[in-house]
């Protein structure tokens, strides 16, 4: 490794940092392990920065190197510059990002009782994690609690599917039903069989929203703690929703309801 101009050079592959973007970028679970998050491209680095988050370190190719905007490694508490082809080894995408940001990963914040809040009940896909934490912030909920069995929060994929959102969000993972009698809030189960119906319920808010499992919906456990249950018209005739098409179609009637008292 050399430096100059307060960057630091990687040449070698088998340098530290690398190996550990590699796990970063690869490995759904390896930010619990590691206590950092990487965030590959510019969308995603331009959002944490948005919000006041500070890089740990900022990660650029070489060839990108000399256009990157002096901001970017200015707010970072430490520059690497890799060479291009040791970069595109730690990405995770068919098409690599030339740069990237380290993070310290955020500490679990406290579970607030009467935030507007989504529960995710072990959520399966990336994608729909992220698309439901993207809805969740477009439409002024600002606390997601993800129960045991849910995708990583802080996972590659879902960070890209989130598309900045989780810098915007409280994010509680990992926690048991359990931690929902802290909430004072009504909680809200979605259904693709009983309920009142979505387009003529008077939803209350703050309300938490409960998004269950792709396949087998919210379990019993939690369904049985909520205060309402919503369903949504398909006149379509299809047999259900995607979840993440579900949640943003009930958030945004939330957002919606709330924008017209």
């Amino acid at each position: 490794m050399t430096s100059d101009t307060g960057a630091s050079h990687i040449s070698s592959r088998d340098n530290p940092l690398l190996k550990d973007l590699r796990k970063l970028a690869q490995d759904p679970g390896a930010y619990r392990k590691l206590g950092r998050i990487w965030l590959e491209g510019d969308h995603l680095c331009r959002a944490a920065l948005a919000r006041g988050v500070k890089p740990a370190i900022a990660v650029f190719s070489e060839s990108f190197w000399p256009q990157a905007p002096a901001e970017w490694a200015r707010d970072a508490g430490k520059t690497v510059v890799v060479s291009d082809d040791l970069l595109r080894g730690v990405s995770g995408l068919e098409s690599p990002a030339p740069m990237g940001f380290v993070l310290e990963l955020p500490a679990r914040p406290e579970l607030l009782a009467d935030a507007p809040s989504v529960v995710l009940d072990r959520l399966q896909d990336a994608g729909n994690a992220g698309s439901i934490l993207r809805s969740a912030a477009a439409f002024g909920f600002t606390q997601v609690i993800a129960l045991k069995g849910t995708a990583a929060l802080w996972a590659p994929k879902v960070l890209r599917a989130g598309m900045g959102a989780h810098f915007g969000l409280r994010l509680i993972e990992g926690v048991e039903a359990e931690a929902l009698d802290a909430l004072t809030v009504p909680l809200l189960a979605t259904s693709s069989h009983r309920g009142d119906w979505l387009h003529k319920a008077d939803l209350p808010h703050p309300c938490a929203w409960l998004m269950g499992h792709e396949g087998q919906g919210v379990s019993a456990a939690l369904e049985a703690r909520a205060t309402h249950h919503i369903r949504i018209a398909q006149p379509g005739g299809e047999e259900s929703l995607n979840v993440a098409a579900a949640a943003a179609i009930c958030l945004h009637a939330s957002g919606a309801a709330l924008s017209a008292k």
